[in-house]
């Protein structure tokens, strides 16, 4: 029989993980992530740690454990990923995105790196060290949560506001979208570690005119009124804003010091990280829905639209004075979701050991700060106080379009980097 380790102990998670269907479309009715919370559960089990399952709804189900440390003097530390995924259309797949398949190296399926890996990465790193009796030195606290994708309604927003005592003692935290390789040369990568994230509205914007017929003249058209809103909004050119994560980001990585002038040109220099790292220069505001109307010769007496924002941290204020400028008098705003952007430092002993675990396993690494355009559930747990990072650790192949893996279609992460991750992250317990 083959030993279990944790480098194959991770593979066999994550392609387990993948074929359990917890997809969250947003609106509380799909399959919800109760089997793969009790997967979880189970698996914890096997190396004696006790999990408990909190279900903010029927199905919703979010998954808290803590291993004791040897030091209890030190504060804990939290391993956080969730359990649901975004939906998928199979037919549009090279592999059914509920296979779990290994193919050309890689697994697939939908949560391969949202976030289904480092789940199994933190799985498989805790399973190890249990089973050759290895305790980290402070507490580590195990959170899988709920709705991620939808906002954490009914996962981390939940946990932390019914029960925020079983955070006690944490005071970091480490989840996903960061510490993946972004090859520079053959032996030169940068590893991106979170340190901030933008803000979110989700806004639903309304006009009201006059309903009438189509074949008269009507100076109270809602749909004129908000598509003239929208133009605004879509094209506006928000201002290019330099954060302490941005300006870290050009220095740490490239030894540039970033100012807004010469921001967009050094970013066009970037090439695939253009994408990621241009959205993190400014606020931005894109409509995404649009709904009015019922007959081709009716004149509605409403008409709504959804736009996704994202603003910087610090430049909440001024971000909401704009969108009610451009809005007009005539169109109104209300939140379809809203939360809070978030920034720290990159310092202290929780990044030197990222580092350092990083450095030990790649000796071409170099750890360096990035801001996230979208949000996790940091977000939650920061209004407990808590400093937190991305740190998902994968050397990934350099011709891996990676940020066009999240939520996009073929979805796959390499068995090579979920081997590189567990390793990584065992280290990065030992230093932290």
């Amino acid at each position: 029989m083959t030993a279990v380790t944790g480098e194959n102990d991770v593979v066999t998670l994550c392609q387990e993980l993948i074929r359990i269907d917890s997809t969250n479309a947003g609106d509380n009715r799909g399959p919800g992530e109760r089997e793969a919370a009790e997967y979880v559960a189970a698996k914890l089990d096997e190396v004696g740690i006790e999990a408990t399952i909190l279900e903010s709804d029927h199905k919703r189900a979010n998954v808290i454990a803590r291993i004791e440390g040897t030091n209890p003097d030190r504060e804990g530390l939290i391993l956080h990923g969730h359990l649901d995924v975004v939906p998928f259309r199979a037919e549009d797949w090279r592999h059914h995105p509920l296979s779990g398949e290994i193919a050309d190296g890689c697994v697939w399926g939908r949560g391969a790196v949202d976030m289904k890996d480092m789940d199994a990465m933190i799985l498989a790193t805790v399973r190890k060290r249990l089973r050759e009796g290895r305790r980290p030195e402070r507490d580590v606290l195990l959170i899988f949560t709920a709705d991620e994708e939808a906002g954490g309604s009914y996962g981390a927003q939940w946990l932390v506001d019914k029960h925020p005592h079983l955070f006690e003692g944490a005071t970091e935290a480490i989840g996903e979208v960061g510490g993946f390789s972004v090859t520079l040369a053959e032996d030169k990568r940068l590893y991106l570690i979170e340190a901030a994230e933008k803000g979110i509205a989700w806004m639903k914007l309304t006009a009201t005119g006059r309903a009438g017929h189509g074949s008269m003249l009507n100076h109270e058209n809602a749909i004129t009124e908000l598509s003239e809103a929208l133009a605004r909004i879509g094209r506006y050119e928000w201002p290019i804003r330099i954060t302490p994560t941005v300006r870290s980001f050009f220095k740490e990585a490239f030894d540039i010091e970033i100012e807004a002038e010469s921001a967009e040109a050094a970013v066009a220099k970037l090439g695939p990280l253009a994408r990621m790292i241009g959205a993190t220069l400014r606020n931005t505001t894109n409509p995404t829905m649009l709904e009015s109307g019922y007959k081709a010769n009716v004149i509605p007496q409403t008409a709504t639209a959804r736009v996704d924002g994202r603003f910087l941290p610090g430049a909440e204020e001024e971000f909401f004075e704009k969108i009610d400028e451009l809005l007009g008098p005539n169109v109104t705003r209300e939140f379809d979701y809203h939360d809070i952007a978030v920034e720290t430092s990159f310092d202290g002993r929780l990044v030197k050991a990222m580092a350092d675990a990083l450095e030990q396993e790649d000796p071409g690494a170099k750890a360096v700060p990035y801001m996230l355009s979208g949000g996790t559930d940091l977000k939650a747990f920061t209004r407990l106080g808590i400093r937190g990072f991305g740190f998902a650790p994968l050397k990934l192949p350099a011709d891996l379009d990676f940020s066009g893996m999240f939520h996009g279609v073929d979805e796959r992460v390499p068995v090579d980097s979920l081997q590189f991750g567990v390793r990584v992250l065992d280290r990065f317990l030992d230093y932290s």
